[in-house]
This record gives structure tokens, C-alpha cells and sequence, in this order.
């Protein structure tokens, strides 16, 4: 079961179709319109699990960890399922390596016998002095994210300690929309789901019930919640420098450079992270890694499309790359996978021209269609009613130049959509 954005089901169900083991297992899709914390997110699960009988016992895991210890893992997961099986909420914890104040902390209580441990209380991001006294007390561990339950137990815990947000999952659940469509699939609309309270699930339950029990995880875990964290999954060179891309260092130490395309130098430099994606550049001292997010909340807060819209974007069908934009034009590349087609559109203020680089491309513009191939190209005028499809084998490459008094992607009436985007 997948809890994530709408504009990523797609995606993310590609992933799962293509990893082995995965491929042919059922799959159940929970599409948020929009982010509303842990705790909504954790409740539409439960009762999602709670709706296939028999109680189940839930593994909640953030997509982000990295776990390279796959045995400890499972066994910790089958400890924290025995114990979860009782009716007991379950937190795992990571024994601390590092004063690292990007991560919440847990304070242990007394020992279980039967395993695990009592939580004496929820710690949010300290300092960094009071981060390293919590290492040195030796009776701290961060707080991972991770939690094992019975759907039963989770929903009973929610409808004590969080009955706004109980009621509203509940009612949110019941109008949610079914889509069986390549995978079990259940979209809400955004004006319910705005019902859903924005809170964590620690906050929500976690600090305030009894049934707490914490296993402490015996295995190496990062969160990669920062490209600090990133730069230490790397190998590094004499000076402690790690790379990605292409690169050139000149005197610089314990530096993380990574691009995505052109050369980065560093010279004379030391402790910093340097990464450059097609959508920005950042430079940024390693100490200050985890103060990225604020960087991310005055870009939001400012109206910046670089926080919510990447350079090259997914879509069901393949991908687009915004590859230059000006007054009344935009240039793309778009990429449509092998029997994938884009819906039937049309645009009130701007007119599309396709170049054909690569494949072949099908398309239906009014009452017309027709192929166009490699080094060919074709005209969508304003107001026309328009398809692209990809009907081959390979992938299909082309440039499209849009130009008109508007280029917004907002400019799109959809009129038929094989991935239910109509409407």
C-alpha cells in the first residue's frame, strides 16, 4: 500500500510494477490532493488495511529511509509485529551515531520483559548542545519515523487522543472515488480533504498514549533528509571530497559536488555542498544542510514555481522538459513512452508546433489524423482539438514550440483521458 501525492501515483506505480518481487503483487494507491501530515495519512491507511478483513498488523515506512541491512531489518519488523500483534503501538528507534539536531530524539523508560521499551518522552529537534548531551546520556535514540500496528489499534488510538482527526478520515474514506484501473486506486476530492487536520503522528497519538512500546533497531538507517546525508553514502577521496557528475577540485576539502550536466570547479574550498539540477544551483555549508527547508519556505512563500515545479516533469504518459520560456513562447522536450497517449485537448491561447526527433508520432488534430515521423513536423493551431500518441515501440522524442498571447500549463481543456484526468 502507497500513500503519496496524486501527481505521483502514476510514477510510483511504475516503480512497483518494474521491481522484482513486486511486480505482480497487489497493489493499493491512497492519492492525496495535497500533503496533510502523518497523522491523516497513517488514519486513510488503517482504514484502507481495515477494509480488507482480519485485522492486519501495519508497517508504516517514510519512502525516504535508506536501509542497507536488509536482514535486520526483517527481523526487527517481525519482533515489532509480535509485539504490535498484542495491541501495543510500536516506535522503532535508532541508537544515535552523531549530535545530529535534524532529527527528533526518544527518551527510554524501563525495559520491558517481553521486549522493548516504555517511552519517557518525545524530544522535538534540539541544538546541537543539547544533542550531544542526549548522545553521551546513552539513553536517547532518534525517532525514525517508522511504527508497527494492528489496523484496529491505530484507529481505536486515533479516536481517543485525535477524535477531529479520526472523524474527519472517516468521512473523507467514505466519499473517496475508486479507481481499479491499473491498480487499486482511491483519489478525494481537495475540497474534503482540506477537512483533514495538518498533524503529526507523534503529536497526534504517539506522545499521549499508554500502549507505546519502543524497539530499539539494531541496524545502520539514514533518512537521506539532506544532501549532507547524501554526501555520506558516497566513497570519498584523500581530502574526504565526494562527487557526482562531472567535476574538478583544486585544493578543496571534505566538499560534496554534484551535477546533473555541466562541469563544476571548486577551488580552495572546504565543508561545503555544492549541487547543480537543471532547476537551480545550491551552495550551502555542510553544518547548514538541514536549513535547506527554509530555503524551500521562502520559495513557497514568494510564489516561486522552482518550489513546486521541477525543470522536467512526469507525467502518466512519459515527461516534458521546459528547455526555454519566454515572452509569449515556451520550448519543450517531450518524451512519450511506447503506447502511451496524451489526452484530448485544446488550448485557448496558444498555438503548438512538433518536430518529430526521434519514433513515430500518431496524431489527431480536428477530424484528422495522421503519422508523423523522424525529422518531420506538424502544426496544432488555437481552439483545435488535438492527440499525441506514441504507437511504437521506442520511445517518442520531439520538440514542441508553444506560442501565443499565454503559455501557462493551466491552458488545457481536456475533453477525453485514458488516466482519468477529465473532469
Amino acid at each position: 500500500m502507497l500513500v503519496t501525492n496524486e501527481a505521483y501515483g502514476f510514477k510510483t506505480r511504475e516503480e512497483v510494477r518494474a521491481t522484482p518481487g513486486l511486480g505482480h503483487q497487489p497493489l493499493i494507491q491512497i492519492l492525496e490532493p495535497m500533503g496533510r501530515n502523518t497523522a491523516p495519512a497513517v488514519a486513510l491507511a488503517a482504514l484502507a488495511a481495515a477494509e480488507q478483513g482480519g485485522d492486519p498488523v501495519i508497517l508504516v515506512l517514510p519512502a525516504d529511509h535508506l536501509i542497507p541491512d536488509e536482514a535486520a531489518f526483517r527481523q526487527a519488523a517481525r519482533e515489532a509485529t509480535r509485539l504490535a500483534a498484542g495491541g501495543d503501538l510500536v516506535l522503532f528507534g535508532i541508537q544515535p551515531t552523531a549530535p545530529e539536531s535534524g532529527f527528533g530524539y526518544i527518551e527510554l523508560g524501563d525495559a520491558h520483559p517481553d521486549g522493548g521499551f516504555t517511552v519517557r518522552r518525545f524530544v522535538e529537534k534540539p541544538d546541537v548542545a543539547r544533542a550531544t548531551e542526549y548522545l553521551a546520556a546513552g539513553n536517547f535514540v532518534w525517532n525514525s519515523g517508522m511504527f508497527c500496528f494492528r489496523a484496529s489499534s491505530i484507529i481505536a488510538a486515533l479516536e481517543q487522543h485525535a477524535p477531529q482527526v479520526m472523524a474527519a478520515a472517516n468521512a473523507v474514506w467514505r466519499e473517496g472515488r475508486r479507481d481499479n484501473g491499473g491498480g487499486d486506486e482511491v483519489r478525494f476530492s481537495p475540497e474534503a480533504f482540506t477537512s483533514l487536520p495538518d498533524v503529526s503522528l507523534d503529536y497526534a497519538v504517539m506522545e499521549h498514549a499508554s500502549n507505546i512500546r519502543l524497539l530499539r533497531a539494531d541496524f545502520h538507517w539514514s533518512d537521506i533528509g539532506s544532501w549532507k546525508a547524501v554526501s555520506e553514502q558516497l566513497d570519498a577521496d584523500a581530502e574526504g571530497n565526494t562527487c557526482v557528475g562531472e567535476h574538478l577540485l583544486v585544493g578543496s576539502r571534505n566538499t560534496h559536488l554534484q551535477s546533473d550536466g555541466r562541469l563544476i570547479a571548486a577551488v580552495g574550498v572546504e565543508n561545503l555542498l555544492v549541487v547543480d539540477t537543471p532547476d537551480a544551483v545550491l551552495v550551502a555549508s555542510k553544518d547548514a544542510s538541514q536549513q535547506v527547508k527554509d530555503v524551500v519556505a521562502r520559495l513557497k512563500a514568494s510564489g516561486h514555481e522552482a518550489a513546486s515545479v521541477h525543470r522536467t516533469v512526469q507525467r502518466p504518459w512519459g515527461t516534458y522538459t521546459v528547455l526555454h520560456a519566454g515572452e509569449r513562447f515556451k520550448i519543450k522536450e517531450i518524451v512519450v513512452r511506447p503506447q502511451q497517449r496524451l489526452s484530448l485537448q485544446m488550448h485557448h491561447h496558444r498555438s503548438e508546433h512538433w518536430v518529430v526527433l526521434a519514433g513515430t508520432a500518431q496524431v489527431t488534430c480536428g477530424d484528422e489524423q495522421r503519422m508523423v515521423y523522424a525529422n518531420e513536423s506538424t502544426y496544432i493551431k488555437v481552439g483545435a482539438r488535438h492527440r499525441l500518441e506514441n504507437p511504437g515501440k521506442v520511445d517518442l522524442v520531439l520538440i514542441e514550440v508553444q506560442v501565443g498571447d499565454y503559455v501557462g500549463e493551466d491552458d488545457i481543456v481536456r475533453f477525453d483521458d485514458q488516466y482519468g484526468r477529465v473532469g
